[in-house]
């Protein structure tokens, strides 16, 4: 099969021939159409900041040389213990290596791929829509009717977020840039504001930060005495933490203040899946898919993505 590869962190991405990855007993082949590009597969590529190294991913170089981690595709073999899924059913959600024509999954990271999208929407989901979900939802603890501020609105997950928040009923306020400000408001927020403008004026029960750099001190300043702050995550900083020390500093503030701060390490599974895929079959939630590159593109992509230019997501064909 073809593959996006690097065998060091840093090295330039090539397409290369690459084996098949083996069916387990508990394995899902997947004939992958399509894969989304997002923050986290630049942090895979350069193996920066290095927590990303001790976190698993390989401490000198990676432990899977094959690029990619959100997919959409579908099924072409299954390991004999699994049920849930057969070869021919299409399928969305994270694989191992999945720059590369054929991935391997498993059943607790996947879910049915709802017809009413296509399989480049549905790629950009596992990663950036689970993010915003279980933020907004179980981080964030949101409610009904209360008021939600999404900074980074325009982006991966800010743009998914949108939509969620609504979903949930809530009020959004969304920060982004001047040129993304139409597709804030088309995805459903009420309030619109330009960050180049300076800090959003006002209190809100809840903030969903998917990526700035804004101290601590200053986030607060915009919550209710009770609301809470969910750093999704952070660019800049050190090799080391590239911006994550908020999170671990709201950590660490959370227990001396009323309100609920928290950084958020999302993980796609089964559950958060198929919420997000029920939206999705009724129309209330659609990925913002901006711009699909080849997959021989992959390198380009994710410097498209790096520029900070999408509005809303981008994805690989296979």
């Amino acid at each position: 099969m073809k593959a996006v590869i690097r065998q060091r962190y840093g090295d330039p991405l090539e397409l290369r021939d690459a084996p098949t990855p083996p069916v387990g007993p508990r394995g899902v082949l997947v004939e992958v159409r399509a894969a989304g590009v997002d923050q986290g597969v630049w942090h895979l590529a350069t193996g920066l900041p290095y927590a990303v190294r001790v976190a698993g991913f390989g401490l000198r170089r990676p432990k899977q040389p094959v690029l990619g981690l959100d997919l959409a595709g579908v099924v072409r073999a299954v390991g004999p213990e699994v049920t849930r899924f057969r070869p021919g059913d299409e399928v969305f959600g994270t694989g191992d290596g999945t720059y590369a024509e054929l991935a391997l999954s498993s059943p607790d990271r996947l879910a049915r791929k709802p017809e009413t999208i296509s399989f480049a929407q549905a790629a950009t989901v596992a990663g950036s829509g689970v993010a915003a979900l279980q933020g907004l939802r179980d981080a964030g603890r949101l409610r009904a009717g209360q008021r939600v501020l999404i900074l980074g609105a325009g982006g991966g997950v800010g743009s998914f977020a949108v939509q969620i928040a609504r979903i949930l009923d809530a009020e959004v306020t969304g920060v982004c840039s001047a040129a993304k400000a139409g597709l804030v408001r088309s995805l459903g927020a009420a309030h619109v504001v330009d960050y180049a403008a300076g800090e959003p004026s006002g209190r809100w029960d809840l903030i969903l930060d998917t990526g700035g750099a804004r101290p601590l001190r200053t986030l607060r300043r915009l919550l209710t005495p009770t609301g809470s702050l969910v750093i999704v995550g952070a660019e800049g900083g050190g090799r080391w933490l590239q911006g994550a020390d908020r999170q671990l500093r709201a950590g660490l503030l959370n227990g001396f203040t009323r309100q609920h701060l928290t950084g958020l390490m999302s993980r796609a599974a089964a559950e958060p899946l198929e919420t997000l895929a029920s939206w999705m079959e009724n129309g209330s939630l659609v990925p913002a898919v901006e711009r699909t590159f080849p997959l021989a593109e992959a390198a380009e992509a994710i410097a498209y993505l790096r520029a900070g230019r999408p509005l809303g997501k981008v994805a690989l064909t296979i």
